[in-house]
């Protein structure tokens, strides 16, 4: 038996896919069930037939467990936490539990993720910062097992359903509000260049500085890792440059924190000597001191819209058309921004 052209592909039975790997539909469906009873080799001949036919099992086949799949490209304890609270709020209405599961930093999971979601049949996976490869994309699609990225590392494709938030205006706004206090040398401590978020809260920052007739001084602009300890390192390198910045947008809440601990050991004070703005506003911008000035992405709100999705997808008959939203994003202004000291 030939694979079938495209516009036959959602023809292909159990039966078929049987006859071509040379083994019982009943093989094809431990392997379709993540089962651990299959030899590897036949698992792998399996999978390429399931892709090749683009074989989908009817959702109203498609039995699932009471989970959504929660899934990080790295867990951070503060940012991580309001996604988490997110997803759980929809899940625990829905009367459904979370499968939280971490990729260790990689953007992508494992092969033996993938495996261990067909077994576990959630009814959806959310995936955070993180993105499928084509082999996972295909072995959900065939279990019928909807998924959605939630702010994707990258640009998920047409066909990909995602929730963001509006990174570009929330760094266009962080910079200029230190505009609008008077400061003209304004530094900025980026996320990861990988990441779509990151890339586009630096062009707001540029765009901001652009619209306001200033300079955009490359020596002030530095690529972070949304980490604090990037923030600090970082920090002290523009906070002991001769004509140093007299403000500092950070990529988000983890880094200005850094940023704090480095213009403290420089004996500089915030703000009268740096004005600091940050990005998330996770609890702790409120409780430190000064508390920080910050664009608030709303987390919580993203992660339940991203759970609410992904069951929506489940409920449906059909599969749907990929839907992209983007959340928008707000300046809070808190006591870690001023004017310029004079001179």
């Amino acid at each position: 038996m030939t694979p079938p052209k495209p516009a036959e592909t959602q023809t292909a039975t159990l039966a078929d896919i049987a006859r071509e790997a040379g083994v019982s539909a009943p093989t094809v469906s431990k392997v379709l069930n993540g089962r651990a009873d299959v030899a590897p080799a036949t698992r792998t001949r399996v999978e390429e037939l399931l892709r090749a036919y683009g074989y989908r099992r009817r959702r109203a086949e498609a039995s699932r467990s009471p989970l959504i799949d929660l899934v990080f490209h790295e867990l951070e304890s503060a940012w991580a936490m309001e996604v988490i609270r997110g997803v759980e709020n929809v899940a625990r209405d829905a009367g459904l539990s979370v499968v939280l599961s971490e990729s260790a930093g990689r953007l992508t999971p494992g092969r033996t993720w993938a495996d261990q979601v067909a077994a576990r049949r959630p009814h959806g996976v959310v995936l955070v910062l993180s993105e499928l490869d084509e082999s996972q994309r295909a072995l959900l699609l065939s279990r019928s097992i909807p998924f959605v990225v939630m702010d994707p590392a990258g640009d998920p494709g047409p066909d990909v359903p995602s929730i963001g938030a509006t990174n570009w205006q929330g760094g266009l706004a962080a910079t200029r509000h230190l505009v609008e206090l008077g400061h003209r040398r304004i530094g900025a401590i980026s996320g990861p260049s990988r990441m779509m978020c990151s890339r586009a809260r630096v062009d707001g920052y540029r765009a901001a500085l652009e619209t306001a007739g200033l300079p955009v001084d490359q020596r002030l602009v530095k690529a972070g890792d949304f980490h604090h300890d990037a923030g600090y390192r970082l920090g002290l390198e523009l906070l002991r440059m001769p004509d140093r910045p007299t403000a500092v947008f950070t990529g988000n809440d983890l880094q200005a924190l850094g940023l704090y601990e480095a213009a403290r050991e420089l004996g500089l004070r915030i703000p009268e000597d740096v004005s600091i703005v940050g990005f998330d506003d996770l609890p702790v911008a409120r409780w430190v001191g000064p508390p920080l000035t910050t664009v608030r992405q709303p987390l919580t709100e993203m992660a339940e819209a991203a759970a609410r999705l992904v069951l929506e997808m489940g409920r449906a008959a059909e599969a749907t058309t990929a839907t992209r939203v983007e959340l928008a994003t707000s300046l809070v202004v808190r006591s870690s921004t001023a004017a310029p000291a004079s001179g």
